[in-house]
């Protein structure tokens, strides 16, 4: 049975991985850092601001410590079990170029000191403008992987990820989805917790090569100063979701997470624009068209 060590050190590998196939692909290094929470554990961010991505973050944390109140009761746990670990690596890239999408991974893992745990994670795709087929294989990537671990995954986590990554306030999805799950555990799953470790190491696997097949046929794309305009209206939108109904982010700073770490999610450039309406039959108006729920890429 996979421990928390084994896990541990397996997520801090794939961090590291990840990392260099980002690095060769940009041709730019990441700026590294090392932390400690004050609570217990740390982490080590990577940040890169490189040619093809604009603004990229790439983070390992083991924490540990006791729960706070908010926190406790937001994972429902009961009183006597508040003291806690977890594990995992989040990434969020942000392009340059307009027509390459915007990408989420995290992997993740948390115990009780009660012996409780569970595992979580997924991966998503925001587009600034809406490529079906390019969707469609970033789908069939997602779906591949998890069949191999239980073909009821992949609908099941497709829809999570739909009703998860949602605006409500905007009436829309942040993007084209994925798969999103959480609280993967033995008693809810009938799977042993080397298979849960298993399938979360998979989806984090699943991640490189599928993006930078997306980089790489998007990445020399021309694009105007109008097209650079949506990307900043797209980001503003992904900028409202992470701060007003991401669950992770409520999550880390109400248990005195790393700031720099958990706002590291936000582009380096957003933008608003009062009303904004897309000219009816436009690029912009197709992709707004497809930012809702239950698609079947």
């Amino acid at each position: 049975m996979a421990e928390r060590n084994e896990i541990t050190d397996y997520f801090r590998g794939l961090q590291a991985d990840i990392c260099q196939q980002l690095a060769d692909a940009d041709g730019a290094a990441f700026v590294e850092d090392e932390w400690e929470r004050p609570g217990g554990g740390g982490g080590f961010a990577r940040v890169l601001e490189g040619r093809a991505i604009e603004k990229g973050g790439v983070n390992f944390s083991a924490v540990h410590g006791e729960l706070s109140p908010a926190a406790a009761a937001s994972l429902h746990v009961d009183a006597g079990e508040t003291g806690f670990y977890a594990t995992g690596v989040s990434i969020v890239l942000h392009p340059r170029n307009v027509h390459v999408p915007i990408i989420h991974m995290n992997v993740r893992y948390f115990e009780l000191d009660g012996g409780r745990f569970w595992f979580g994670g997924g991966i998503d795709l925001t587009p600034h403008y809406i490529d079906r087929e390019q969707a469609a294989w970033f789908h069939q990537q997602l779906r591949d992987t998890c069949d191999r671990f239980d073909p009821a995954y992949y609908p099941r986590f497709k829809q999570w990820a739909d009703e998860y990554f949602y605006l409500p306030h905007r009436e829309e999805t942040r993007g084209v989805g994925g798969i999103f799950f959480d609280r993967l555990e033995p008693a809810t799953e009938g799977k042993d917790k080397a298979d849960l470790f298993a399938f979360t190491a998979g989806v984090g696997e699943t991640f490189a090569p599928t993006y930078l097949h997306l980089l790489s046929l998007n990445r020399d794309a021309p694009f105007t100063e109008e097209e650079r305009r949506w990307q900043e209206l797209r980001r503003g939108r992904y900028v409202e979701f992470n701060l007003v109904w991401d669950r992770g982010t409520k999550f880390g700073l109400t248990t005195n997470g790393r700031t720099e770490s958990i706002l590291m999610s936000l582009p380096p450039v957003a933008g608003w624009t009062y009303d904004y309406r897309a000219e009816p039959g436009s690029r912009e108006a197709d992709t707004l068209s497809l930012l809702r729920k239950g698609i079947d890429w």
